[in-house]
């Protein structure tokens, strides 16, 4: 029987997180994950060890950058928010992705073939 989250797939994450930055602004990355499931409707389920490793490796590429701030329970959290970098990356992201989706799209076709 499937689960009812799914995985992600592999090289989503980081555009998931940049688009969830640039709609959002600045958010920890509890709330990252949090606002990921909740775009989902809850199909994707985000831990630590998925969304912390993903945002270490935008931030040493420099799409994002990170600040200390107090999270809403009052607690010291590092707030990610998108570099200028970041957000030239999310077109050439958006564009790729648009590409992949057309050509699955094209092998999912019932004409195919």
């Amino acid at each position: 029987m499937p689960d009812s989250k799914s995985d992600v797939l592999q090289g989503t994450l980081d555009l998931m997180i940049l688009k969830t930055l640039e709609s959002m602004g600045p958010l920890h990355g509890y709330g990252i994950a949090r606002r990921i499931e909740q775009v989902s409707s809850d199909s994707l389920s985000l831990n630590q060890g998925t969304i912390y490793p993903a945002l270490l490796r935008l931030e040493q590429h420099k799409w994002i950058k990170a600040d200390w701030g107090t999270s809403d329970t009052g607690r010291r959290a590092k707030f990610y928010s998108l570099t200028r970098i970041g957000r030239r990356q999310i077109a050439a992201e958006e564009e790729n992705w648009t590409r992949i989706v057309e050509t699955m799209a094209r092998f999912l076709s019932p004409s195919n073939g």
